[in-house]
Protein backbone atom coordinates (compact mmCIF):
# COMPACT_ATOMS: atom_id res chain seq x y z
CA UNK A 1 0.00 0.00 0.00
CA UNK A 2 1.46 3.40 -0.96
CA UNK A 3 2.65 5.51 1.93
CA UNK A 4 1.19 9.04 2.09
CA UNK A 5 3.90 11.64 1.52
CA UNK A 6 4.27 14.70 3.68
CA UNK A 7 4.46 17.94 1.71
CA UNK A 8 8.01 19.26 1.76
CA UNK A 9 9.31 22.60 0.56
CA UNK A 10 11.65 22.45 -2.40
CA UNK A 11 15.23 23.25 -1.51
CA UNK A 12 16.69 26.36 -3.18
CA UNK A 13 20.00 25.64 -4.87
CA UNK A 14 21.78 28.39 -2.96
CA UNK A 15 20.31 27.52 0.44
CA UNK A 16 23.49 25.91 1.73
CA UNK A 17 25.39 29.15 1.07
CA UNK A 18 23.25 30.84 3.69
CA UNK A 19 23.64 27.99 6.15
CA UNK A 20 27.42 27.69 6.07
CA UNK A 21 29.32 30.65 7.52
CA UNK A 22 32.77 31.72 6.43
CA UNK A 23 34.28 31.03 9.83
CA UNK A 24 33.50 28.76 12.79
CA UNK A 25 32.87 30.34 16.15
CA UNK A 26 32.06 27.15 18.07
CA UNK A 27 33.97 26.28 21.23
CA UNK A 28 35.54 23.12 19.80
CA UNK A 29 36.52 24.45 16.37
CA UNK A 30 39.04 27.06 15.28
CA UNK A 31 38.63 29.78 12.62
CA UNK A 32 38.89 29.09 8.94
CA UNK A 33 39.37 31.34 5.97
CA UNK A 34 36.40 32.14 3.73
CA UNK A 35 36.10 29.86 0.73
CA UNK A 36 33.58 29.11 -1.99
CA UNK A 37 30.69 26.80 -1.17
CA UNK A 38 28.96 24.22 -3.28
CA UNK A 39 25.62 25.53 -4.64
CA UNK A 40 23.58 22.53 -3.52
CA UNK A 41 22.70 20.69 -0.32
CA UNK A 42 25.23 18.07 0.77
CA UNK A 43 25.22 14.43 -0.04
CA UNK A 44 24.62 12.47 3.15
CA UNK A 45 26.44 9.19 3.81
CA UNK A 46 25.34 7.71 7.13
CA UNK A 47 27.31 4.58 8.09
CA UNK A 48 25.91 2.58 11.01
CA UNK A 49 27.89 -0.21 12.63
CA UNK A 50 26.08 -2.96 14.54
CA UNK A 51 27.11 -3.57 18.19
CA UNK A 52 30.32 -1.50 17.96
CA UNK A 53 31.32 -0.17 21.37
CA UNK A 54 32.41 3.34 22.30
CA UNK A 55 35.93 2.04 22.92
CA UNK A 56 36.25 -0.13 19.81
CA UNK A 57 37.94 2.54 17.65
CA UNK A 58 41.46 3.87 18.00
CA UNK A 59 40.17 7.45 18.04
CA UNK A 60 38.12 6.54 21.12
CA UNK A 61 40.97 4.83 22.95
CA UNK A 62 41.17 1.33 21.43
CA UNK A 63 44.71 -0.11 21.60
CA UNK A 64 44.38 -3.65 20.21
CA UNK A 65 42.20 -3.24 17.12
CA UNK A 66 43.50 -1.24 14.16
CA UNK A 67 41.05 1.33 12.74
CA UNK A 68 43.33 3.74 10.82
CA UNK A 69 40.74 4.98 8.33
CA UNK A 70 38.08 5.88 10.89
CA UNK A 71 40.80 7.42 13.05
CA UNK A 72 41.81 9.58 10.07
CA UNK A 73 38.17 10.51 9.45
CA UNK A 74 37.92 11.62 13.08
CA UNK A 75 41.13 13.66 12.86
CA UNK A 76 39.84 15.48 9.81
CA UNK A 77 36.31 15.85 11.15
CA UNK A 78 34.40 16.28 14.38
CA UNK A 79 34.55 13.55 17.02
CA UNK A 80 31.56 13.56 19.38
CA UNK A 81 32.24 12.37 22.94
CA UNK A 82 28.66 12.47 24.29
CA UNK A 83 26.58 10.96 21.50
CA UNK A 84 23.93 8.38 22.37
CA UNK A 85 22.21 5.68 20.36
CA UNK A 86 18.45 5.50 20.14
CA UNK A 87 18.30 2.37 22.27
CA UNK A 88 20.41 -0.48 23.57
CA UNK A 89 19.34 -3.03 20.91
CA UNK A 90 18.88 -2.98 17.15
CA UNK A 91 15.28 -2.28 16.10
CA UNK A 92 14.32 0.55 18.48
CA UNK A 93 17.65 2.29 17.95
CA UNK A 94 17.05 2.33 14.20
CA UNK A 95 13.47 3.48 14.68
CA UNK A 96 14.71 6.46 16.71
CA UNK A 97 17.27 7.26 14.00
CA UNK A 98 14.74 7.15 11.17
CA UNK A 99 11.85 8.97 12.93
CA UNK A 100 13.63 11.42 15.26
CA UNK A 101 11.60 10.25 18.27
CA UNK A 102 13.01 8.77 21.50
CA UNK A 103 11.84 5.40 22.81
CA UNK A 104 9.29 6.91 25.15
CA UNK A 105 7.13 7.87 22.17
CA UNK A 106 8.36 6.07 19.03
CA UNK A 107 6.51 3.07 17.64
CA UNK A 108 9.24 0.42 17.87
CA UNK A 109 10.58 0.32 21.44
CA UNK A 110 12.21 -3.11 21.39
CA UNK A 111 12.97 -6.01 19.07
CA UNK A 112 9.54 -7.38 18.18
CA UNK A 113 9.21 -9.85 15.33
CA UNK A 114 5.84 -10.95 14.01
CA UNK A 115 4.86 -14.48 13.09
CA UNK A 116 6.54 -14.07 9.68
CA UNK A 117 9.90 -13.34 11.31
CA UNK A 118 9.97 -9.65 10.33
CA UNK A 119 9.71 -6.68 12.65
CA UNK A 120 6.17 -5.39 13.04
CA UNK A 121 5.72 -2.52 10.57
CA UNK A 122 5.68 1.14 11.48
CA UNK A 123 2.40 2.91 10.59
CA UNK A 124 2.37 5.12 7.48
CA UNK A 125 1.65 8.29 9.44
CA UNK A 126 5.24 8.27 10.75
CA UNK A 127 7.68 10.29 8.64
CA UNK A 128 11.10 8.77 7.99
CA UNK A 129 14.38 10.59 7.40
CA UNK A 130 14.55 8.92 3.99
CA UNK A 131 11.15 10.35 3.01
CA UNK A 132 12.32 13.85 3.84
CA UNK A 133 15.43 13.52 1.69
CA UNK A 134 13.58 11.82 -1.14
CA UNK A 135 11.01 14.62 -1.07
CA UNK A 136 13.85 17.15 -1.26
CA UNK A 137 15.07 15.64 -4.53
CA UNK A 138 17.73 13.24 -3.29
CA UNK A 139 18.43 9.84 -4.81
CA UNK A 140 18.29 7.41 -1.91
CA UNK A 141 19.54 3.96 -1.00
CA UNK A 142 19.41 1.71 2.04
CA UNK A 143 22.14 -0.92 1.93
CA UNK A 144 22.69 -3.48 4.68
CA UNK A 145 20.46 -4.30 7.63
CA UNK A 146 17.01 -2.70 7.77
CA UNK A 147 15.03 -4.44 10.54
CA UNK A 148 12.02 -2.09 10.59
CA UNK A 149 9.47 -3.90 8.43
CA UNK A 150 9.15 -6.82 6.05
CA UNK A 151 8.19 -7.35 2.39
CA UNK A 152 5.18 -5.33 1.30
CA UNK A 153 4.78 -3.62 4.67
CA UNK A 154 4.16 0.07 5.33
CA UNK A 155 7.75 0.41 6.54
CA UNK A 156 9.61 -1.55 3.87
CA UNK A 157 12.49 0.66 2.61
CA UNK A 158 10.66 1.29 -0.67
CA UNK A 159 7.60 2.51 1.23
CA UNK A 160 9.57 5.11 3.18
CA UNK A 161 11.48 6.93 0.48
CA UNK A 162 14.36 4.63 -0.47
CA UNK A 163 14.67 4.10 -4.22
CA UNK A 164 17.14 1.27 -3.80
CA UNK A 165 17.46 -1.47 -1.19
CA UNK A 166 19.96 -4.29 -0.87
CA UNK A 167 20.50 -6.42 2.20
CA UNK A 168 18.68 -7.97 5.15
CA UNK A 169 15.11 -7.06 6.02
CA UNK A 170 14.96 -8.92 9.35
CA UNK A 171 17.36 -9.26 12.25
CA UNK A 172 17.52 -13.06 12.39
CA UNK A 173 18.61 -13.26 8.77
CA UNK A 174 21.28 -10.63 9.48
CA UNK A 175 22.96 -12.80 12.12
CA UNK A 176 24.52 -14.88 9.36
CA UNK A 177 27.43 -13.07 7.70
CA UNK A 178 27.37 -15.63 4.87
CA UNK A 179 23.67 -15.77 3.88
CA UNK A 180 22.55 -17.76 0.86
CA UNK A 181 20.23 -14.97 -0.26
CA UNK A 182 19.86 -11.21 0.19
CA UNK A 183 17.04 -8.92 -0.76
CA UNK A 184 17.59 -6.75 -3.81
CA UNK A 185 14.65 -4.38 -3.73
CA UNK A 186 11.66 -6.79 -3.65
CA UNK A 187 13.42 -9.91 -4.94
CA UNK A 188 15.65 -12.45 -3.21
CA UNK A 189 19.03 -12.78 -4.88
CA UNK A 190 21.43 -15.71 -4.40
CA UNK A 191 24.89 -15.01 -3.02
CA UNK A 192 26.51 -18.40 -3.74
CA UNK A 193 26.84 -19.32 -0.06
CA UNK A 194 25.39 -22.63 1.16
CA UNK A 195 23.60 -22.31 4.51
CA UNK A 196 22.57 -24.78 7.22
CA UNK A 197 19.36 -23.46 8.75
CA UNK A 198 18.62 -23.12 12.45
CA UNK A 199 15.51 -24.26 14.25
CA UNK A 200 13.43 -21.22 13.31
CA UNK A 201 10.43 -21.76 11.07
CA UNK A 202 10.78 -18.40 9.38
CA UNK A 203 11.87 -18.51 5.75
CA UNK A 204 14.87 -16.27 6.28
CA UNK A 205 15.89 -17.25 9.76
CA UNK A 206 19.36 -17.60 11.20
CA UNK A 207 21.85 -20.11 9.91
CA UNK A 208 25.52 -20.81 9.38
CA UNK A 209 27.29 -21.30 6.05
CA UNK A 210 28.87 -24.65 5.22
CA UNK A 211 30.21 -23.17 1.96
CA UNK A 212 31.35 -19.57 2.09
CA UNK A 213 31.65 -17.58 -1.11
CA UNK A 214 30.63 -14.01 -0.28
CA UNK A 215 30.77 -12.10 3.00
CA UNK A 216 27.63 -9.99 3.31
CA UNK A 217 29.36 -6.80 4.36
CA UNK A 218 31.77 -6.96 1.43
CA UNK A 219 28.70 -7.17 -0.79
CA UNK A 220 27.23 -4.14 1.01
CA UNK A 221 30.36 -2.08 0.45
CA UNK A 222 30.47 -3.12 -3.21
CA UNK A 223 26.85 -2.03 -3.59
CA UNK A 224 27.57 1.26 -1.81
CA UNK A 225 30.47 1.99 -4.17
CA UNK A 226 28.17 1.27 -7.13
CA UNK A 227 25.50 3.62 -5.79
CA UNK A 228 27.99 6.44 -5.25
CA UNK A 229 29.51 5.88 -8.70
CA UNK A 230 26.05 6.24 -10.27
CA UNK A 231 26.21 9.90 -9.30
CA UNK A 232 28.40 10.47 -12.33
CA UNK A 233 25.23 9.97 -14.42
CA UNK A 234 22.74 11.47 -11.96
CA UNK A 235 23.39 14.97 -10.71
CA UNK A 236 20.97 14.78 -7.78
CA UNK A 237 22.50 14.83 -4.28
CA UNK A 238 22.42 11.42 -2.63
CA UNK A 239 21.46 9.93 0.71
CA UNK A 240 23.11 6.57 1.39
CA UNK A 241 22.17 4.77 4.60
CA UNK A 242 24.83 2.06 4.90
CA UNK A 243 23.64 -0.09 7.80
CA UNK A 244 26.33 -2.72 8.30
CA UNK A 245 25.84 -5.97 10.22
CA UNK A 246 29.31 -5.95 11.78
CA UNK A 247 30.55 -6.55 14.37
CA UNK A 248 27.29 -8.27 15.42
CA UNK A 249 27.83 -11.97 16.11
CA UNK A 250 26.08 -14.92 14.52
CA UNK A 251 24.34 -15.81 17.77
CA UNK A 252 23.16 -19.20 16.54
CA UNK A 253 26.47 -20.38 15.07
CA UNK A 254 27.53 -22.22 18.21
CA UNK A 255 24.31 -24.26 18.30
CA UNK A 256 24.52 -25.15 14.61
CA UNK A 257 28.22 -25.93 14.36
CA UNK A 258 27.92 -29.10 16.44
CA UNK A 259 25.75 -30.60 13.69
CA UNK A 260 28.32 -29.91 10.98
CA UNK A 261 31.41 -31.96 10.08
CA UNK A 262 34.51 -30.62 11.83
CA UNK A 263 36.23 -29.76 8.55
CA UNK A 264 33.24 -27.58 7.50
CA UNK A 265 32.97 -25.62 10.73
CA UNK A 266 33.76 -21.92 10.26
CA UNK A 267 34.85 -19.46 12.93
CA UNK A 268 32.31 -19.20 15.74
CA UNK A 269 29.93 -16.22 15.91
CA UNK A 270 32.54 -13.73 14.66
CA UNK A 271 32.34 -14.75 11.01
CA UNK A 272 34.87 -13.03 8.76
CA UNK A 273 36.71 -14.04 5.56
CA UNK A 274 40.10 -14.09 7.27
CA UNK A 275 41.70 -13.09 10.55
CA UNK A 276 44.22 -10.82 8.86
CA UNK A 277 46.82 -9.32 11.17
CA UNK A 278 45.23 -11.04 14.16
CA UNK A 279 45.70 -14.64 12.98
CA UNK A 280 48.88 -15.14 14.99
CA UNK A 281 47.72 -13.37 18.15
CA UNK A 282 47.49 -15.41 21.33
CA UNK A 283 43.78 -14.63 21.67
CA UNK A 284 40.63 -16.71 21.58
CA UNK A 285 39.21 -17.41 18.14
CA UNK A 286 36.12 -15.25 18.68
CA UNK A 287 38.23 -12.31 19.86
CA UNK A 288 40.43 -12.62 16.77
CA UNK A 289 37.30 -12.68 14.62
CA UNK A 290 35.85 -9.65 16.39
CA UNK A 291 38.99 -7.60 15.78
CA UNK A 292 39.22 -8.77 12.16
CA UNK A 293 35.60 -7.77 11.48
CA UNK A 294 36.18 -4.26 12.80
CA UNK A 295 39.45 -3.76 10.91
CA UNK A 296 37.93 -5.06 7.67
CA UNK A 297 34.98 -2.68 8.11
CA UNK A 298 37.42 0.17 8.71
CA UNK A 299 39.36 -0.65 5.54
CA UNK A 300 36.23 -0.66 3.37
CA UNK A 301 35.07 2.64 4.87
CA UNK A 302 38.46 4.00 3.85
CA UNK A 303 37.70 2.84 0.31
CA UNK A 304 34.42 4.78 0.31
CA UNK A 305 36.12 7.95 1.54
CA UNK A 306 38.77 7.57 -1.16
CA UNK A 307 36.05 7.11 -3.77
CA UNK A 308 34.36 10.34 -2.71
CA UNK A 309 37.68 12.15 -3.07
CA UNK A 310 38.44 10.60 -6.45
CA UNK A 311 35.02 11.65 -7.76
CA UNK A 312 35.42 15.19 -6.43
CA UNK A 313 32.57 14.69 -3.97
CA UNK A 314 34.40 14.90 -0.63
CA UNK A 315 33.63 18.58 -0.03
CA UNK A 316 30.02 18.01 -1.09
CA UNK A 317 29.37 15.09 1.29
CA UNK A 318 28.50 14.96 4.96
CA UNK A 319 29.73 11.61 6.29
CA UNK A 320 28.35 10.44 9.63
CA UNK A 321 29.52 7.26 11.35
CA UNK A 322 28.06 5.69 14.49
CA UNK A 323 26.86 2.43 16.10
CA UNK A 324 23.37 1.27 17.01
CA UNK A 325 24.25 0.39 20.62
CA UNK A 326 27.10 -0.68 22.88
CA UNK A 327 29.33 -3.75 22.48
CA UNK A 328 27.99 -7.28 22.66
CA UNK A 329 29.01 -10.39 24.58
CA UNK A 330 27.79 -12.93 22.04
CA UNK A 331 29.25 -15.66 19.87
CA UNK A 332 32.18 -16.07 22.25
CA UNK A 333 33.30 -12.43 22.08
CA UNK A 334 34.62 -10.90 25.31
CA UNK A 335 34.13 -7.10 25.33
CA UNK A 336 36.28 -6.80 28.45
CA UNK A 337 39.30 -8.07 26.52
CA UNK A 338 39.16 -5.06 24.20
CA UNK A 339 37.78 -2.63 26.79
CA UNK A 340 35.06 -2.19 24.17
CA UNK A 341 32.88 0.10 26.28
CA UNK A 342 35.81 2.36 27.12
CA UNK A 343 35.43 4.07 30.51
CA UNK A 344 31.71 3.37 30.71
CA UNK A 345 29.67 0.82 32.61
CA UNK A 346 27.58 -1.77 30.83
CA UNK A 347 27.21 -3.26 27.35
CA UNK A 348 24.42 -3.98 24.88
CA UNK A 349 21.02 -4.29 26.65
CA UNK A 350 22.14 -2.01 29.49
CA UNK A 351 20.99 1.58 29.92
CA UNK A 352 24.20 2.52 31.66
CA UNK A 353 26.36 4.53 29.30
CA UNK A 354 28.32 1.52 28.07
CA UNK A 355 25.11 0.25 26.46
CA UNK A 356 24.03 3.50 24.79
CA UNK A 357 26.94 5.96 24.52
CA UNK A 358 28.44 5.35 21.09
CA UNK A 359 31.12 6.76 18.81
CA UNK A 360 29.99 9.43 16.37
CA UNK A 361 32.20 10.99 13.74
CA UNK A 362 31.09 13.78 11.41
CA UNK A 363 33.20 14.65 8.38
CA UNK A 364 32.54 17.30 5.73
CA UNK A 365 35.84 18.70 4.45
CA UNK A 366 35.84 22.47 4.14
CA UNK A 367 32.66 22.82 6.20
CA UNK A 368 32.97 20.81 9.43
CA UNK A 369 36.07 21.95 11.25
CA UNK A 370 38.32 19.27 12.82
CA UNK A 371 37.93 18.98 16.55
CA UNK A 372 36.08 17.33 19.41
CA UNK A 373 32.57 18.16 20.54
CA UNK A 374 31.12 17.47 23.98
CA UNK A 375 27.65 18.44 22.82
CA UNK A 376 25.17 15.93 24.26
CA UNK A 377 23.29 14.45 21.31
CA UNK A 378 21.44 11.34 20.22
CA UNK A 379 20.12 9.41 17.22
CA UNK A 380 16.88 11.38 17.46
CA UNK A 381 18.87 14.50 16.50
CA UNK A 382 19.96 13.27 13.07
CA UNK A 383 16.58 13.86 11.39
CA UNK A 384 16.16 17.47 12.61
CA UNK A 385 19.81 18.15 11.75
CA UNK A 386 19.20 17.10 8.16
CA UNK A 387 16.01 19.14 8.12
CA UNK A 388 17.94 22.24 9.14
CA UNK A 389 20.51 21.64 6.41
CA UNK A 390 17.62 21.46 3.94
CA UNK A 391 15.88 24.53 5.35
CA UNK A 392 12.87 22.40 6.28
CA UNK A 393 10.98 22.11 9.56
CA UNK A 394 11.06 18.65 11.19
CA UNK A 395 7.79 16.72 11.40
CA UNK A 396 5.49 17.20 14.37
CA UNK A 397 6.31 15.08 17.39
CA UNK A 398 10.04 14.84 16.78
CA UNK A 399 11.94 14.87 20.10
CA UNK A 400 15.41 15.44 18.65
CA UNK A 401 17.25 18.75 18.30
CA UNK A 402 19.37 19.74 15.34
CA UNK A 403 23.12 19.73 15.90
CA UNK A 404 23.71 21.56 12.61
CA UNK A 405 25.08 24.61 14.50
CA UNK A 406 27.74 22.34 16.02
CA UNK A 407 28.62 20.95 12.60
CA UNK A 408 28.66 24.32 10.87
CA UNK A 409 29.88 26.56 13.70
CA UNK A 410 26.94 28.75 12.76
CA UNK A 411 25.76 30.13 16.07
CA UNK A 412 24.16 29.05 19.35
CA UNK A 413 23.60 25.33 19.71
CA UNK A 414 20.32 24.37 21.36
CA UNK A 415 20.80 21.89 24.20
CA UNK A 416 18.49 19.10 25.30
CA UNK A 417 16.69 19.59 28.57
CA UNK A 418 17.13 15.82 28.92
CA UNK A 419 17.59 12.58 26.95
CA UNK A 420 15.38 9.58 27.72
CA UNK A 421 15.45 5.81 27.05
CA UNK A 422 13.27 2.86 28.00
CA UNK A 423 13.80 -0.86 27.43
CA UNK A 424 11.41 -3.74 27.96
CA UNK A 425 13.71 -6.71 28.40
CA UNK A 426 15.33 -7.76 31.70
CA UNK A 427 12.39 -6.69 33.92
CA UNK A 428 12.13 -3.25 32.33
CA UNK A 429 14.51 -0.29 32.48
CA UNK A 430 14.44 3.47 32.14
CA UNK A 431 17.19 6.05 32.00
CA UNK A 432 17.44 9.81 31.68
CA UNK A 433 20.37 12.18 31.28
CA UNK A 434 20.03 15.84 32.21
CA UNK A 435 23.21 17.85 31.93
CA UNK A 436 25.89 15.93 33.84
CA UNK A 437 23.33 13.92 35.80
CA UNK A 438 22.23 10.43 34.81
CA UNK A 439 19.44 8.40 36.43
CA UNK A 440 18.72 4.71 35.84
CA UNK A 441 15.65 2.86 37.09
CA UNK A 442 15.51 -0.94 37.01
CA UNK A 443 12.71 -3.51 37.50
CA UNK A 444 10.15 -1.09 36.13
CA UNK A 445 7.82 -3.93 35.11
CA UNK A 446 7.43 -4.84 38.77
CA UNK A 447 7.15 -1.37 40.27
CA UNK A 448 6.49 1.87 38.40
CA UNK A 449 7.89 3.73 41.41
CA UNK A 450 11.07 1.69 41.71
CA UNK A 451 13.91 3.80 43.14
CA UNK A 452 16.33 5.42 40.73
CA UNK A 453 20.09 5.22 40.79
CA UNK A 454 21.69 8.65 40.38
CA UNK A 455 25.15 9.32 38.94
CA UNK A 456 27.22 12.45 38.42
CA UNK A 457 28.90 11.83 35.05
CA UNK A 458 31.39 14.65 35.62
CA UNK A 459 32.94 13.02 38.66
CA UNK A 460 31.89 9.44 37.92
CA UNK A 461 31.67 8.71 34.17
CA UNK A 462 31.71 4.97 34.91
CA UNK A 463 28.46 5.21 36.94
CA UNK A 464 30.00 3.39 39.86
CA UNK A 465 28.74 5.57 42.75
CA UNK A 466 25.00 5.90 43.23
CA UNK A 467 24.44 9.28 44.96
CA UNK A 468 20.63 9.14 45.07
CA UNK A 469 20.68 9.00 48.87
CA UNK A 470 22.80 12.17 48.96
CA UNK A 471 20.65 14.04 46.43
CA UNK A 472 17.10 12.78 47.02
CA UNK A 473 15.40 15.85 45.54
CA UNK A 474 17.39 15.57 42.32
CA UNK A 475 16.75 11.84 42.13
CA UNK A 476 13.02 12.49 42.51
CA UNK A 477 13.12 15.19 39.84
CA UNK A 478 14.76 12.85 37.32
CA UNK A 479 12.24 10.15 38.21
CA UNK A 480 9.48 12.61 37.32
CA UNK A 481 11.18 13.27 34.00
CA UNK A 482 11.11 9.53 33.29
CA UNK A 483 7.42 9.38 34.13
CA UNK A 484 6.64 12.32 31.87
CA UNK A 485 8.74 11.12 28.93
CA UNK A 486 7.01 7.74 28.76
CA UNK A 487 3.81 7.63 26.72
CA UNK A 488 1.84 4.41 26.85
CA UNK A 489 2.45 2.46 23.65
CA UNK A 490 -0.54 1.13 21.70
CA UNK A 491 1.43 -2.11 21.32
CA UNK A 492 1.08 -4.40 24.31
CA UNK A 493 4.61 -5.70 23.83
CA UNK A 494 5.93 -2.22 24.66
CA UNK A 495 3.77 -1.55 27.69
CA UNK A 496 5.08 -1.92 31.21
CA UNK A 497 3.09 -4.59 33.02
CA UNK A 498 1.42 -2.12 35.36
CA UNK A 499 -0.16 -0.25 32.43
CA UNK A 500 -1.45 -3.24 30.44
Amino acid sequence: MPRPKRALRSTPAALLLALVPAACAGPSAGPRAPESRTPRPPNVLYVLADDLGYGDLGCYGQELIATPHLDALARGGLRFTDHYSGSTVCAPSRCVLMTGKHTGVCVTRGNNRGSDGYELPIPPEETFLSEILSGAGYRTACIGKWGLGGPGSTSHPHAVGFERFYGFLNHGHAHNHYPDVLWRDDVLEATGNVVVRGGSSEALGSGVASERIAWANDLFFDEAESFIAAGAEDDRPFFLYLALSVPHANNEAGQLLEHMPAEARPQRGQEVPDLGAYASEDWTGPNKGQAAMITRMDSRIGDLVSQLSAMGLAEDTLVLFSSDNGPHREGGNDPRFFDANGPYRGIKRDLYDGGIRVPMIASWPGTVQPGTSQHVSSFADVLPTVCELLGDEPPAGVTGLSFAPTLLGSGPQAEHDFLYWEFFEQKGKQAVRRGPWKAVRLRVHEDRSAPVQLFDLRADPGEERDVAADRPELAAELARLMDGAHVRSPRRRFQFRWER
